[in-house]
């Protein structure tokens, strides 16, 4: 990896199988964790997306052509490769080592300096990362972009296998507020965490993901069901959203005839599942103690519409926002000397469990991006920093919660506020709430305006209609932590929380544009304004 950073991939490299190649010079590079001697450059990341070893997949991906000026290529390689929390936290691990952060470990003792730039992950489904100007100094403010890797899916139950009129069926439960109806007759699969036994007793976590379709859940026909266009489409989630995984067969329902030690994994999964899991992972099934898998659907993401200009996908929400915060942080701060005037430090946060409320270890309900903050003040004070010296890094700090927001929707014009209707492809849209469903302030929006208005990006706003209910984000949550100033905003989107998302090319591009030049700019623009 330290001598792939020394390299400036401008142009697509002409092998025709540059995965391989790659993971083939990666097994032959020096040790990953010495970037010391490494001079950072500017990285894309989309021609030579190279697998963690933490992960495991089967199949391919069609590629799909996006200019060099644009990251809306990279983004549809990391949407198609995140289909879970923990493969969009791997994926963003396995990039920011690319770019030359370094991997810390949150039981370890750190070693920070002025111009390093860091990360560490939590259960492999949250990560911080952060980059701190070689002017920083204590009570400087922490720049932050903050958004969420999971989105509303089917999760297996701990007790996943039943039999049904002669079918092998999955249970599952519902994570999130999705909309379920979009997920019956699509083409799923599994893809998720396990934890292996390895030869010598210990135990090894492993990502894994079925590319090919393994799941479905079929609708009623419309003649055993002949009311359904009049009365809707109102499926018992527990009855009605059972995935079909086979045919019951004597080889199915018969007990594995490699035997298996491990009754957590035996008894409550089916033999047939365990089977192509364990195939995948290359190993053998009574090495599967523990499995967390998610359903997905297994159709790519891609680009749509007569000129191409929409996003097709899953987990836009809110894998979009994540994605643009990632890469903005990575290039700005690619160079030397793009920290060398920087007298804060930036830093994204990527939390897990935002679409049940975020209260987890892993969401931003726990304190983990201010135990962070504390503690990278401590490191760099050379101890421990005192109250006042935090307090002052807070009042000092700003935060983007970036979360998808609602495009209007052609059909249905009427959901929307009359005067705040956000458009796809008209830029990142700035979310009001005077109830505080949103943390954006009237400060706040300002600031965050300012940016775009010296960099010539279109902004929006939303409020949404005094006669509906407003949805919130991880803003006010993490606004209301330790009282930072925090503005909430996203992409415009339409199909919220389907399995398959649309929002707009274009603004994909802006909000990166956007979030690179909150970094780079902010501290100037901050420094004008003076608010009591």
């Amino acid at each position: 990896m330290a001598a792939i950073a020394r390299f400036q991939f401008l142009q697509p490299y002409p092998i025709s199988k540059p995965s391989v190649f790659f993971s083939k010079f990666l097994q032959s590079s020096p040790s990953f964790s010495n970037f010391s001697s490494v001079k950072p450059c500017r990285i894309h990341f989309r021609k030579f997306s190279v697998t963690s070893p933490l992960c495991s997949s089967s199949g391919s991906i069609p590629e799909c052509p996006e200019s060099s000026e644009s990251i809306v290529g990279d983004l549809l390689d990391y949407l198609n490769e995140s289909w879970t929390q923990f493969h969009a936290t791997a994926e963003a691990k396995r990039q920011l080592i690319a770019a030359g952060f370094h991997l810390l470990k949150e039981n370890e003792k750190w070693d920070l300096q002025p111009g390093g730039r860091y990360f560490f992950t939590r259960n492999m489904s949250s990560l911080v990362a952060f980059a701190i100007g070689k002017k920083y100094s204590i009570g400087n403010g922490f720049h932050v972009i903050a958004a969420h890797t999971d989105s509303p899916c089917l999760k297996l139950k701990p007790k996943s296998a039943s039999t049904k009129s002669g079918y092998l069926m999955v249970n599952v439960q519902t994570y999130g507020g999705g909309l379920w109806h979009t997920w019956f007759d699509r083409d799923l699969s599994v893809a998720g965490r396990v934890i292996l036994r390895a030869d010598d007793g210990s135990f090894l976590h492993r990502l894994v993901k079925i590319t090919r379709p393994l799941l479905r859940v079929p609708t009623l026909a419309i003649h055993l069901n002949r009311t359904v266009n009049q009365d809707g489409f109102k499926p018992n989630l527990e009855t009605h959203l059972i995935p079909l995984l086979a045919t019951k067969t004597e080889n199915a329902t018969a007990d594995s005839t490699e035997k298996s030690n491990v009754s957590s994994s035996k008894d409550v999964h089916h033999q047939l599942l365990l089977k192509i899991l364990s195939d995948e992972l290359s190993c053998k099934i009574e090495d599967l103690v523990s499995v967390e898998l998610n359903i997905c659907d297994t159709q790519p993401s891609c680009l749509g519409g007569a000129n191409n200009e929409f996003i097709f996908s899953g987990r836009l929400d809110n894998l979009a926002s994540s994605f643009c915060g990632l890469r903005a942080i990575v290039d700005s701060c690619a160079l030397p000397e793009d920290l060398s005037n920087e007298n804060s430090i930036r830093m994204i946060a990527l939390f897990d469990n935002e679409e049940v409320g975020s209260d987890s270890c892993q969401g931003a309900g726990a304190p983990t991006m201010f135990e962070a903050m504390r503690r990278i003040t401590d490191c760099l004070s050379h101890q421990s920093a005192g109250e006042t010296d935090f307090a002052r890094a807070i009042r000092h700090s700003f935060l983007v919660s970036a979360d998808m927001a609602h495009g209007v929707h052609p059909n249905f014009i009427d959901k929307h506020e009359e005067h705040h209707r956000p458009e796809l492809q008209k830029g990142l849209v700035i979310k009001h709430n005077a109830n505080q469903r949103y943390a954006t302030s009237g400060i706040t929006s300002f600031l965050f305006k300012e940016v775009a208005r010296l960099h010539s990006l279109p902004t929006q706003d939303f409020v949404v209609r005094n006669d509906m209910g407003c949805g919130s984000t991880i803003g006010p949550i993490l606004a209301a932590g330790v009282g930072i100033r925090t503005v909430d905003c996203g992409i415009a989107q339409l199909s919220m929380h389907s399995v398959r998302e649309i929002c707009g090319k274009e603004d994909v591009d802006i909000a990166y544009k956007h979030f690179k030049a909150f970094y780079q700019s902010f501290s100037s623009i901050d420094r004008k304004l003076n608010v009591d």
